[in-house]
């Protein structure tokens, strides 16, 4: 089995990672953002996917979540890693620190987060959205790599893709949220559907624009703060992987999250719909009522 990763190229940049192949998928909800990319890093297999393809060209309520994380699922992969950058809400959390949130808020209304419907009912916990045991691996990982690391929190998840207003921003502070960005909830949902474990790896940017005391958030500085930690977000996965067992199923139960969540009586479930979803909820039906 694979690790995946979800971020920007540059995190397949590290010397010592051996680039196999590329692979691109069709999905029964479509295609992916950009092909998945095969390597081998200390004897450990990663598939990696640039989140918004390569040269960064998908807004995120453009992106395909649903085709990203379904990509995964097929190729066998068990856990993710998602590495994104983010707005702190906390004076504390500083530009460059690294966030690993437990929690968050969902701001969108222009996004599909689930691969139900079209004739099958699932409702799925999502009371703890994250992978427990994924973040005590990759928040050590980050320690360990030098970085200064928050391990908890919220982080809301708006549409964009404009930033927030001051009137929102100081609004998600009074909520007590601790960063802000525009991608992750929605692959941690559909992560919980696929039955993968998902952790995020949140890189703080700037202090969105809340902090009067600082510039407000512009796409220039965002850029320089990503570029500069670029090098340190390689060496957390290099120092992650080496302690994930990618084969184990999770000890947080992740793998197991559909039991007793699908609603509809199997005979109900359209054939087509069936057999999209089969790599998901193959397992719970019946094989001789299909």
């Amino acid at each position: 089995m694979a690790i995946g990763v979800i971020g920007g190229s540059g995190l397949y940049g590290m010397k010592e990672l051996k680039i196999k192949k590329t692979k691109k998928l069709k999905t029964p909800f479509g295609n992916p953002s950009d092909d998945y990319v095969f390597g081998e890093l200390n004897g450990k297999e990663l598939i990696f996917l640039p989140r918004h393809g390569r040269g960064h060209r998908i807004l995120p309520s453009e992106l395909n979540f649903r085709a990203n994380i379904y990509g995964f699922k097929m190729l066998g992969v068990k856990k993710i890693l998602s590495v994104s950058a983010v707005g702190s809400l906390k004076e504390e959390i500083e530009p460059g620190h690294i966030v690993f949130p437990d929690q968050f808020i969902d701001r969108t209304f222009a996004r599909t987060s689930t691969f139900f419907g079209n004739g099958v009912v699932a409702h799925v916990s999502f009371a703890d959205p994250v992978c427990k045991h994924l973040i005590g691996i990759t928040s050590a990982a980050a320690k360990r790599a030098g970085a200064v690391t928050h391990v908890g929190g919220t982080y809301v998840n708006m549409e964009g893709p404009q930033f927030s207003t001051r009137a929102e921003s100081r609004m998600y502070r009074s909520w007590g949220a601790s960063v802000i960005g525009m991608t992750n909830l929605n692959e941690a949902k559909l992560a919980r559907e696929a039955e993968l474990c998902y952790v995020t790896i949140a890189l703080s940017t700037d202090y969105d624009c809340w902090y009067e005391g600082h510039e407000e958030v512009s796409t220039a500085a965002i850029l320089e703060i990503i570029h500069k930690n670029v090098e340190m977000s390689q060496k957390i996965i290099k120092e992650a992987v080496a302690k994930i067992d990618d084969d184990a199923d999770c000890p947080a139960g992740c793998n197991h999250m559909l039991a007793h969540t699908i609603m509809t009586d199997p005979k109900k479930i359209p054939p087509k719909t069936k057999l999209a979803l089969k790599p998901i909820i193959g397992k719970y039906l019946n094989p001789k009522k299909q």
